[in-house]
């Protein structure tokens, strides 16, 4: 016998007396059992009931014809949001206004889209399914039929609660990968800069942007994804959540500019700006500069792509290790020398008279300062690998772990902590004493706000463009290398005075240009690796 043949392959032979409840020829979906009954049955003698009102729901095919066939990632987010689904179904009215004939048909189009945004975001993504007959896609409207629009909520959060993406690291679980992952994918294709609408779209909330752009306890303000670089140049004249962030960073900039230009040219003094005693403070005003600039760098333009992002981040971590080992060098030369504790003649005696023991200081005091700047530089590159790798998901507090990382250059003036203690420090040196302490002070300000978030984590979306922590981590920063460069001046002064050695330009320069290919290659292997470019 030869077995008929449809469009979807071979069948077996059906009786004509037993249709399928859709109407399709090729469902093989059993019509339902007769409703049994103590009494007589309604109808007459051998007559099955009406087949139900969702029939079309319970085929297959027509399932298959009103959602498409699954991938791999909606099958992810389907049972991802598996409770949701569970909930009872709103009218269609409702869900997406008059229904269309299309979603009319069952339905499952209703069960699986309502409440689901992450389906609306996959929708866009391309699906593998069959043709059907007519050559068009099989699950999707054809190109002659336009596909109804399903406008889903965002799942509602428990009264009270955070959001999670705007919960730290450490503090809930991240939503579906394909969610990201297509948010991810939306953020990083280019729009047209010609668009006027685009342009002028207002800012956005933290739901509407993906989950790597998203600051902790921060709500809205956020620019939208991507921007030009002229977009991104204009914002900082805009409301947004990052506007101070350039701000309270670019003045200071320009601050600190005009300092150093009047230390160089416009001291008055008989050095000129190339002479090698100031090789030092070159070497340190690159720093500080090049940290203010790249801070405003990576905030400006961190919409620009999630890789640029990335990059101007990692940037931005290697600056702040920059000016760490410039200000060593600075130290090294200028501030260390004229300390007491640095000085054999001055400590072996001290050490006989307050401990009791015989030693000679002068080889401890050789081999601490030929260790100073190896220490510092190995620091320096430590320091940077550690801050670019806790933008992943292993690091479940990245602001205290970087917070954390750049005070251990900071070990290297404990010299000047220690003098402090142990000599008279405000009566030979005051104006080091004040400065110093000052700017440690300002120091842990900054870092306190840096890792507990506060105001924001008080009240979320009050500080959102003005007053949040990374604003205020910003200015006490800044005042902590005011405060900085106003003691290095003073060490300048002293050792012109009376310089114990010559600074070299191997010792200075060249320790820098070392620092900045070793710094340059651990950002180009990081930005290889694409784990590293796509998280917070």
């Amino acid at each position: 016998m030869t077995l008929p043949r449809s469009r979807h392959g071979l069948q077996a032979p059906r009786s004509r007396s037993a249709p399928s409840p859709c109407g399709d020829p090729c469902c093989r979906t059993s019509p339902p059992a007769p409703a049994r009954t103590r009494g007589r049955p309604s109808g007459p003698r051998g007559c099955r009931s009406p087949p139900p009102a969702n029939a079309a729901a319970q085929c297959p095919f027509e399932r298959q014809r009103a959602v498409g066939f699954r991938t791999p990632a909606r099958t992810l987010a389907l049972r991802a949001h598996s409770s949701s689904l569970a909930q009872p179904l709103a009218p269609a009215s409702v869900i997406n206004g008059p229904a269309p004939a299309a979603a009319a048909r069952g339905g499952g189009m209703e069960r699986l889209l309502r409440g689901s945004r992450l389906l609306l975001k996959l929708q866009r993504r391309p699906r593998r399914v069959h043709k059907g007959s007519d050559g068009g896609r099989r699950g999707l409207p054809s190109a002659r039929e336009p596909a109804p629009e399903v406008a889903c909520a965002r799942p509602s959060q428990a009264p009270g609660t955070m959001p999670r993406r705007l919960q730290p690291r450490g503090a809930g679980t991240k939503g579906p990968p394909a969610a990201s992952a297509a948010a991810s994918e939306a953020a990083s294709r280019p729009h047209p800069s010609g668009d006027p609408a685009a342009s002028a779209r207002p800012l956005l909330r933290w739901d509407e942007v993906p989950d790597d752009f998203v600051e902790c306890f921060i709500l809205s303000g956020y620019r939208r994804l991507p921007c030009t670089a002229q977009e991104c140049l204009a914002s900082v004249l805009k409301p947004t959540n990052e506007t101070l962030n350039f701000w309270t960073h670019f003045i200071p900039l320009l601050l600190f500019l005009s300092k150093f230009c009047r230390l160089f040219f416009l001291s008055g003094r008989d050095v000129p700006f190339h002479h090698p005693w100031l090789l030092p403070l070159w070497c340190y005003a690159s720093g500080v500069l090049l940290t203010f600039a790249m801070s405003c760098t990576a905030h400006v333009f961190s919409c620009l792509s999630l890789r640029l992002r990335a990059a101007f981040f990692y940037l931005d971590y290697a600056s702040i290790s920059y000016y760490g080992f410039g200000s060593t060098v600075a130290y090294y030369y200028y501030l260390l020398p004229g300390l007491s504790l640095l000085d054999a003649r001055v400590m072996t005696p001290y050490v006989q008279q307050r401990l009791g023991w015989h030693v000679d200081c002068t080889r401890l005091i050789a081999a601490y300062r030929a260790l100073v700047l190896p220490v510092a530089f190995v620091l320096a590159v430590a320091c940077t690998v550690a801050c670019c790798k806790s933008r992943t998901d292993w690091c479940s507090y990245p602001f205290a772990l970087r917070t954390f990382v750049f005070i251990m250059p900071l070990s290297m003036a404990c010299p000047i902590m220690l003098e402090s203690w142990l000599f008279d420090l405000r009566g030979e040196n005051p104006t080091l004493f004040v400065h110093f302490y000052r700017r440690y002070f300002w120091l842990v300000v900054a870092a306190f706000f840096n890792v507990s978030k506060i105001p924001e984590r008080i009240h979320p979306g009050l500080f959102d463009i003005i007053g949040h922590s990374h604003q205020l981590f910003h200015i006490f920063t800044f005042l902590s290398i005011y405060d900085q460069v106003y003691y290095v001046e003073e060490g300048l002064r002293q050792f012109l005075k009376a310089p114990p050695a010559a600074p070299t330009f191997s010792g200075t320069v060249g320790y820098m240009l070392l620092l900045v290919l070793c710094l340059g290659l651990v950002i180009k292997k990081f930005l290889n690796n694409s784990e590293f470019c796509s998280k917070k």
